[in-house]
């Protein structure tokens, strides 16, 4: 009996050996998913989104590199609205202050997808994981691919009748990149070795899941306020526009554009959803303490507490102080790390059960 255990810790420890440089790589990638929101939350901030105009997969890597290929790229931008209206005074030095962060974004994103297949072609080789897990693995890859496309669809939203993104489309590919993010996380988390844990079998589920929604719902809200630069006004907490409710949420018709298109209930939304998620954390934390404490895989749950609170000092703080770059990209960031943190919580209830 006594080798047969043995035997069971020395198969469980191998298995976990070669699943690690796999979850190691999840979890790096997954990392540079969260690097490149930050740096597209630069790109949005810094007005640098629409300054290339096209989109080539392939040369587009390198830079212009001469003064004839600088010209070309500003050449480009001055032919779409935001040029005109925003920026008619803008010289050649101007256009190239905006055209790195942009340029860094989708050469971050290249970079992400080859960080992703090379790996994925060498650990297939070696047979560190099952072709039923390779299937799977080669969707994310595919996701990431069409994370690009929908970057470049939400980009050309804003080349000929806007003189910014869609918000539309913007919410569209930050909810996706979120999607993307969780979705490595869960994977890496799955691949942790196999255990049970009474905690986590005691434990529902559902709750959570609730929660993930929540919160995957609110950064799709985010991404509406910072397409339609909602964060710029009402910057005045806990009133907005000097009311609790104020007066101006449904002025548009028909009404339910006011949710997607009018700033100030945009805003109001993103507030009350954040307001509904605090309220909802404080019952889970009250009702896991009350349920056997936060022992084992519930030790997830005053973490997620403590991330909740981090979210609300900036978010509070990042509206009062007119959305500053530093702030606006932290607050944006840590709400990719709560999200995170929920999915690896689910998951790890799922595996310890």
């Amino acid at each position: 009996m006594t080798s047969i255990g043995i035997g069971q810790s020395i198969t469980t420890t191998v298995e976990a050996d070669r699943l690690r440089p796999v979850r190691i790589w999840l979890y790096v990638i997954a990392l540079m998913v969260l690097v490149m929101v930050a740096v597209g939350g630069i790109t949005r901030l810094s007005g640098s989104g629409l300054s290339i105009t096209s989109w080539e997969p392939i040369s587009g890597v390198i830079p212009p590199l001469t003064d004839q290929a600088w010209q070309a790229e500003f050449d480009g931008y001055k032919q779409i609205p935001q040029y005109a209206v925003n920026n008619p005074d803008m010289t050649l030095e101007g256009f190239k202050a905006i055209f790195w962060p942009e340029w860094t974004h989708r050469l971050l994103g290249r970079i992400i997808g080859l960080v992703f297949a090379v790996p994925f072609l060498v650990f297939l080789i070696q047979r560190r994981f099952s072709w039923k897990l390779a299937g799977p693995l080669a969707m994310l890859f595919v996701a990431g691919g069409l994370q690009g496309v929908l970057g470049w669809w939400m980009v050309t939203s804003g080349l000929e009748n806007l003189t910014s993104v869609s918000q539309y489309r913007l919410a569209a590919h930050l909810s996706a990149a979120l999607v993307l993010f969780l979705a490595l996380i869960w994977v890496a988390r799955s691949l942790e070795p196999k255990r049970h844990e009474a905690a986590a079998t005691l434990t529902a589920r559902w709750p959570l899941v609730i929660l993930m929604l929540m919160i995957a719902v609110q950064i799709a809200a985010g991404g509406f306020v910072a397409g339609l630069k909602a964060g710029m006004g009402y910057n005045t907490w806990p009133l907005m526009d000097g009311a609790l409710i104020p007066s101006g949420l449904g002025v548009m018709v028909p009404l339910w554009r006011n949710i997607f298109e009018n700033a100030e209930t945009v805003q109001f939304i993103h507030r009350s959803i954040a307001y509904l998620i605090v309220l909802y954390v404080a019952f889970l934390l009250y009702r896991q303490s009350r349920a056997g404490g936060f022992a084992g895989v519930n030790a997830w749950m005053p973490r997620l507490s403590l991330i909740v609170l981090l979210q609300v000092v900036l978010g509070i703080t990042t509206l009062l102080t007119f959305v500053p770059l530093p702030l606006a990209l932290t607050h944006q960031a840590v709400a990719f790390v709560l999200a995170g943190c929920t999915i690896a919580y689910l998951s790890d209830l799922t595996r310890l059960r």
